[in-house]
């Protein structure tokens, strides 16, 4: 999109903290970087894409849309041929498809292309309403034009031979650029992005290769394709990472980066052999998006006054604990991304570097080079760093030098595979830590789990009846009316800092039993968390080598919101619902 530097100005003057002096240094600056100062202004978060499309249509009295590209119908859609729509950079995104009198809802990416303008006016008369939507919304909502990909991939890999149920040897035209391989490996790729999957794997089977997507954390099958494709789809794979084609008996581990729709998305590539053949998993990894806030991550409350309070500290050690993804990695990025400042030199060493942070030193691991969390922690501790973050924390050595590092003055950040917060501190125990040691440093531990967020429009509130508030009372460990009241209380003050009315009904939220096979009533994920702060009393009992039920119980004592109890309110603020809380936190 392309808005006069003017109107950018003049949006600009209307914002807290931009005077004259500021605005004339980004115009200078976008001179002498010679790029657009919107561009700019994007680049440097000043503003993001989607606040400077909105504050530029109250400029222009064109309404903003945000269209939701998942809901979108493609009936409605097609009213506009794609090639028109791809041309002018435009969809139809409401209006009957029947009714001719109702008018339709165009977003545009330039609602001043008179050309586009022209076009929409031939086709459905004056009836229309002309919406502005950001660059990549629409070039998302034009995504929707293709079909599912098993009518896409079947287009290109016919079955060809019902016989030919046996892997093929793969020739090099099997994996050519333009190979029907290459384009089904492409459309894998492209399908994953689309729906939002952070893992795609595909798996030889006796007679089949199946293709399954990780959506929102739930495994689900997109596809099916004949065994004999499998050589070839796995070299092809090969190819992209940069791995060994001829080497199928060993693990292997690569990566690439492709550019959709303006994003850049890398894909970390696994291979196994398995009794079947080879299996690919791809860990997608959005390199575009920006580190969220930690409200917006669902920290509240005291949680979040007291990771804000251990982050701004001097020195010290900020731990993440919770399994294989659940969102350490996450976390860690948004609050690195809160202390990145000019003044501050911060360096991380990760396996793998999953997240880009502007103006941060990121390392990645790579062990056959010698470059071991070990040997890069060292190697950061003579760069001047203020802070280190540390992908994990896997033995002894590790987690000994990323002590020192705190006892020296530094800010460190690291995570632990622990199944909670408090089993963390017995842990480095585990690594020869002396316990003194672990009180001096560790300023606050985070565990963590991931649940899948309601969507509200394809759910129903409901009030648990008598049997089930028994269970709810049982699985949560609520004994008495106190312990309801004290519920009460934290539901209030979420609801407040989440900025949602306040009530004392104990209701919950559940998706529509009368769905459509392909809807979940989930969209999107979100984190339910404990934060554990070190404070003295906890200190005293990390010293005497208590276990950690002894250390849980004094933190609960003193105020701990445990993520059982957090995932409740969660669940009471019609965030998700009981059965996810219940999937991702039962012992």
């Amino acid at each position: 999109m392309r808005i006069p530097e003017q109107t950018i100005i003049d949006i600009l003057k209307k914002r807290d903290g931009f005077d004259e002096k500021k605005i004339a240094e980004l115009v200078e600056q976008a001179k002498t970087e010679k790029t657009e100062l919107y561009e700019l202004i994007v680049k440097q978060n000043i503003l993001s894409d989607s606040e400077l499309t909105q504050a530029y249509a109250d400029e222009i009295g064109v309404p903003y849309v945000e269209i939701n590209v998942k809901e979108l119908s493609k009936e409605i859609l097609k009213q506009l041929p794609e090639h028109i729509a791809k041309l002018y950079n435009m969809v139809v995104f409401a209006g009957s498809i029947d009714e001719k009198d109702e008018p339709r809802s165009v977003a545009m990416e330039d609602p001043d292309d008179l050309q586009a303008l022209d076009v929409v006016h031939k086709l459905f008369g004056q009836k229309v309403k002309i919406f502005i939507a950001t660059h990549f919304n629409i070039l998302a909502a034009l995504d929707q034009y293709r079909g599912n990909i098993g009518s896409e991939i079947s287009k290109i890999v016919t079955d060809g031979d019902e016989e030919a149920e046996v892997e093929e040897d793969v020739d090099e035209e099997d994996i050519a650029e333009d190979s029907p391989i290459a384009q089904t490996v492409n459309l894998i790729i492209e399908y994953a992005v689309k729906s939002g999957a952070s893992d795609i794997h595909i798996e030889p089977r006796d007679k089949q290769v199946l293709i399954r997507y990780r959506v929102d954390g739930v495994l689900k099958e997109a596809n099916r394709l004949p065994k004999r494709t499998l050589g070839a789809l796995v070299s092809r794979i090969k190819i992209l990472s940069n791995l060994k084609i001829d080497e199928r008996r060993a693990p292997q581990d690569g990566r690439f980066k492709i550019t959709m729709n303006g994003r850049v998305f890398a894909f970390r590539v696994s291979t196994l052999p398995i009794t079947e053949g080879e299996k690919v998993v791809m860990r997608v990894l959005d390199e575009s998006s920006e580190p969220l806030s930690l409200e917006t991550l669902g920290f509240w409350g005291k949680a979040l006054q007291d990771i804000q309070d251990a982050s701004h500290q001097p020195h010290g050690m900020i731990l993440v604990t919770g399994p294989t993804g659940s969102g350490k990695s996450t976390t860690l990025h948004s609050v690195l991304h809160l202390l990145n400042k000019p003044d501050v030199n911060i360096s991380t060493i990760e396996d793998p570097v999953e997240y880009k942070l502007e103006g941060v030193n990121q390392t990645q691991v790579n062990p056959v080079a010698g470059m071991t969390f070990v040997a890069g922690l060292r190697a950061l501790l003579r760069q001047d760093p203020n802070i280190i973050m540390v992908g994990e924390i896997r033995d002894g050595e590790t987690a000994g030098l990323g002590v020192q590092a705190a006892l020296t003055g530094h800010l460190v950040f690291s995570t632990l595979h622990t199944n909670n917060a408090a089993t963390c501190l017995p842990r480095l125990l585990d690594m020869d830590i002396e316990p003194f040691l672990i009180a001096s440093v560790v300023r606050v531990v985070i565990g963590q789990r991931l649940v899948r967020r309601l969507f509200q429009e394809d759910c129903e509130q409901y009030t648990p009846n008598e049997t089930e508030r028994k269970e709810i009372e049982r699985v949560f460990n609520i004994k008495s009316k106190a312990d309801w009241d004290a519920i009460i209380g934290l539901l209030q003050e979420a609801q407040e800092h989440f900025g949602l009315p306040k009530s004392s009904k104990l209701t919950l939220w559940r998706p529509k039993s009368d769905l459509p096979n392909d809807r979940t009533g989930y969209k999107g994920r979100m984190g339910i968390y404990e934060v554990l702060k070190n404070t003295e009393d906890v200190q005293k009992l990390i010293v005497s080598n208590a276990t950690s039920e002894e250390i849980q119980g004094l933190s609960v004592k003193e105020g701990m919101v445990t993520m059982q109890l957090d995932g409740l309110i969660k669940a009471l603020l019609g965030m998700t619902s009981i059965e996810e809380i219940l999937r991702v936190t039962r012992e």
